[in-house]
């Protein structure tokens, strides 16, 4: 059996965990917010409707310091975000850009092609993507992919797979 590898040099990285409630939730969404990598990560959040995807990103933007209501992009398919870059590794900029996507709408991947996101996805900062499934495979790679399931009691079992060293390091 051969393990894969994370740029071809260390072992995947795959963690479980289990969110017994929505204050465990933001728990480790703060935590997460604390790690310099996150600033240029990408992350993939999998699950059901009602697994509490959003509610994790909405944790972990007030982890980063956004003010104010955040509202779910299932709509307007995109939420963005400008925050000063203090601490974090946002490649070199003087602030953190983010942007929040839901593609649970979309009918057809190449909407997303049509959508022109290619230029955010190749820019620097923080994408997290709910539903990656729907847009095929124009998404690039995952730094994270946080696979949530939520169980019979209403907590949650995650699955965190690091794909690249920043995945990683958001995981050390």
């Amino acid at each position: 059996m051969t393990v894969p590898l994370i740029a071809g040099r260390h072992p995947l990285i795959v963690k479980n965990m289990a969110w017994l409630d929505e204050a465990a939730t933001e728990s480790f969404a703060r935590a997460l917010a604390r790690r310099p990598a996150i600033g240029r990560a990408l992350i993939e959040l999998q699950g059901d409707l009602g697994s509490g995807k959003t509610t994790f990103v909405r944790h972990l933007l007030k982890g980063l310091g956004v003010q104010g209501r955040i509202k779910s992009p299932t709509y307007a398919v995109v939420e963005a975000y400008t925050l000063p870059a203090t601490g974090l590794d946002s490649g070199h900029n003087r602030e953190l850009l983010i942007w929040h996507f839901d593609f649970y709408r979309f009918n057809d991947p190449r909407e997303w092609e049509e959508a022109g996101f290619r230029d955010i996805f190749a820019s620097p900062g923080l994408k997290l993507v709910e539903w990656p499934e729907k847009a095929g495979d124009h998404l690039p790679q995952p730094d994270l992919v946080m696979a949530i399931e939520m169980l019979p009691d209403e907590s949650r079992f995650i699955t965190l797979t690091a794909y690249t060293p920043t995945g990683a390091e958001l995981l050390a």
